[in-house]
């Protein structure tokens, strides 16, 4: 007998991560933790997503053991605790760098203008050695955490930012430190003391990384706004009395009022009231919508006009709006496969760029010109300096955290992280039908009255005898009828006959409403109608007869009438280069007839929901990368099979497990959005990624004295250290811009 484990889902906020580095540490030490199935720490946001059966206690400890603290994350949190401790740490590197690069800048001039005595001088004897004790001082304080995160790392044999960071800016101390007591033996070219260098690379690199931490911050703005939506407070009924209480105590089936210009505090039906709703930031669709008794609402969207009551469904984090935040972020941490490769890199950079270092010291004190440790020493140190891989792990998650908050904001939920990598290498896009072209409800679109009767005559004895029938099309005749605030007949001896349709007394008359084999049966003649009802059924309508006594009175047809935008955007996905094939289990005529409407060639009727995922597997054996668009329900094995699934939901419907992406409202231009979306980030990653590999790869053979015996140039640690911190805040701006992309 076997027992099934439970999977526990647990974010973390992580305390400490400085570089790319970092992300490996932080996995393989969560990923060792006994139960843990599942682990992905975003460099990005400096958070880690785990998955398994194990307690957030184990995970914070195998964080603290690693050298990093670290916090359990809520689904709904309010996000001011967090922004207020990102804009400390803001200030707290300003500040720093301040004193850093002022102490630094004091050093430069006065070395410049001669201010300060020879090494080696009776006064200078006095002096240096204090300014030695003033920079270890302001190298304690503008970069301790960059020297205990150095020894942390040494202790668990690892190597990352920290470690390049102290292992440059303390072998600067150091070795002024030996120039001042051996100044008098060292040849007069080596006399030269690298205070300055110290305090500025500091100075820089607590500067870049401050400003990489606002801009950064920029990235979670979608986040922000979505907890935002999440009122404080609710107006309950109980006892009577409307009474305001906090959100966290709002229970199931309790009944609470909404006023006009109030968020809705949690997901319900209306019971009582009408009005019209502001449901933009949850389904990007900035027209509002009209809400009577019985609609469902959800938690967070605006109440414009009407007051209502409601009855409350889905509380606390079972709430719509939670279920999209929590989308938004789980895709914010999953990696596609570009980030993968990114973060092997970042993995082993640090450890190779400190053999880099040590090599570049041996082969300039051995071969280098006099003073050669002088040289050994500054070109080392510059190669510490410049090459950490902040730039290069930041490269991909940070476009993909900025590319999912910017997707939720047009109501588009970006589930996988994969699926925003392979989106826009689509070639094909299977559609389904119901709900997905068309508007996936009944409607009445033709009343063909005959003789003197009216249309008004013919859809009130319809709908009056439909009263009495659960057929799906009864609904769309009652519908009509009741737009028209047309009054219902009574009914005597209704009968429903399956297959066919229904027959009643209405006002001692025999009314009959049906399809050609029922008028068949009850031998009502209906022939000079053929035409009409041929031409209704080749527009994928389905006609129905009525009949009064014995003669036909009326035509009725109802359609699944497809969406407005559909034909609209699938020319924008034609022109996308994508072939597009409409999959449905209707039948052969009335699929045609859709797609004609639609502007689709290529269509598969009576195609089974099974059978859908054989039609994709078809296609992806014949080369092409194939999405699927679908309801999420019958189409769940085709959503899943494809390269990509796109399941459309309807603004509350976010659970959607197995698609890769969730459009929020019925829009099909939503599809070519994401493939633009898709485009652009995968560009914007690839500029990250190529500006981050070739500044790596380029900066630091400059720094080792490649360059030196060509043109005599030496790259100054300093300059080193500014590039360095100016590499990851570029990488962060670029992927910004994706923040005010134009999908449309």
């Amino acid at each position: 007998m076997s027992t099934e484990v439970a999977v526990v889902e647990t974010r973390l906020s992580i305390l400490g991560m400085r570089c790319a580095g970092c992300v490996s540490a932080i996995e393989g030490a969560l990923a060792a933790v006994e139960g843990v199935t599942f682990v992905s720490v975003n460099f990005a946001d400096h958070s880690a997503l785990v998955k398994g059966d194990v307690e957030a206690t184990a995970l914070k400890q195998a964080a603290k053991a690693a050298g990093f603290d670290a916090a359990v994350m809520e689904g709904i949190e309010d996000p001011s605790v967090q922004e207020e401790q990102e804009l400390q740490r803001y200030h707290a590197l300003m500040k720093k760098a301040a004193v850093a690069g002022g102490f630094g800048l004091f050093l430069m001039f006065s070395e410049h203008f001669n201010w300060l005595p020879e090494l080696g001088s009776p006064s200078g004897q006095w002096l240096w050695p204090q300014i030695a004790l003033l920079t270890l001082g302001i190298l304690g304080y503008s970069g301790w955490h960059f020297y205990s995160g150095a020894v942390t790392s040494l202790k668990l044999g690892q190597a990352n930012m920290d470690t390049l960071i102290a292992l440059g800016t303390g072998s600067a101390w150091l070795y002024s430190c030996i120039v001042i007591d051996y100044s008098a033996t060292l040849p007069t070219l080596a006399k030269h003391a690298y205070f300055e260098a110290a305090v500025v690379i500091l100075a820089f690199i607590n500067l870049g990384t401050g400003l990489e931490t606002r801009a950064r911050g920029k990235t979670s703005s979608a986040i922000r706004q979505l907890i935002g939506l999440q009122p404080r407070t609710a107006r309950v009924i109980r006892d009577g009395e409307e009474i305001d209480v906090a959100i966290e105590t709002v229970g199931l089936g309790e009944t609470l009022r909404v006023r006009p210009g109030e968020k809705i505090p949690v997901d319900g039906v209306i019971l009582e009231g009408h009005s019209t709703l502001d449901e933009s930031m949850l389904t990007g669709e900035s027209m509002p919508t009209e809400k009577t008794v019985g609609a469902t609402v959800a938690a967070g969207t605006m109440n414009q006009s009407g007051s209502f009551l409601l009855t409350a469904r889905r509380i606390g984090r079972d709430t719509a709006l939670a279920q999209i935040i929590k989308s938004v972020r789980d895709a914010q941490s999953t990696k596609p496969e570009i980030a993968r490769l990114a973060d092997k890199i970042s993995g082993v950079f640090v450890p190779t760029v400190v053999a880099i270092s040590f090599l570049t010291f041996w082969i300039w004190f051995m071969f280098g010109p006099e003073p050669s440790l002088g040289y050994a020493f500054v070109t080392s140190m510059t190669v510490l300096v410049i090459a950490c891989p902040c730039a290069l792990g930041l490269a991909t998650p940070i476009s993909v955290m900025v590319a999912v908050g910017r997707a939720a904001q047009s109501g588009i939920l970006i589930r996988k992280g994969d699926a925003l990598q392979t989106a826009g290498k689509l070639t094909c896009l299977i559609l389904d039908k119901t709900g997905t072209v068309t508007q996936g409800k009944p409607t009445v679109v033709s009343i063909d009255p005959m003789g003197t009767h009216t249309e008004e005559t013919v859809l009130q004895l319809a709908a009056s005898i439909e009263a009495g029938s659960e057929h799906p099309l009864a609904a769309a005749i009652l519908l009509a009828a009741a737009n028209k605030q047309l009054k219902l007949d009574k009914i005597k001896q209704f009968e429903a006959i399956p297959g066919f349709g229904v027959t009643a007394l209405i006002n001692d008359q025999r009314v009959t409403f049906g399809n050609r084999a029922l008028m068949d049966a009850r031998e009502i003649k209906f022939s000079r109608f053929d035409n009409r009802l041929e031409k209704l059924s080749a527009q994928g309508k389905t006609p129905m007869l009525l009949a009064l006594e014995d003669k036909v009175i009326g035509i009725i047809a109802v359609a699944d009438p497809i969406k407005v935008d559909s034909a609209q955007a699938i020319q924008r996905l034609k022109d996308q280069s994508i072939r597009i094939i409409m999959v449905t289990g209707d039948n052969q005529i009335t699929a045609h007839a859709i797609a004609k409407q639609a502007g689709i060639s290529e269509v598969r009727a009576q195609v089974l929901p099974h059978e859908k995922a054989e039609v994709i597997k078809e296609l992806q054996e014949q080369g092409e990368i194939v999405g699927m668009v679908g309801d999420g329900i019958n189409d769940a094995p085709a959503l899943a099979q494809a390269n990509v699934g796109l399941a459309i939901g309807t603004g509350t419907d976010v659970a959607i497990e197995s698609a890769d992406v969730v459009i929020l409202q019925g829009s099909l231009l939503k599809i070519p959005e994401v493939i633009a979306l898709s485009k652009v980030t995968v560009l914007n990653i690839k500029q990250n990624l190529i500006g981050a590999f070739f500044y790596n790869t380029l900066s630091i053979p400059v720094a080792a004295g490649l360059l030196y015996p060509l043109f005599g140039i030496l790259l100054n640690p300093m300059i080193a250290g500014a590039a360095m911190a100016m590499s990851s805040f570029t990488v962060v701006t670029n992927a910004n811009r994706l923040r005010w992309t134009k999908l449309d």
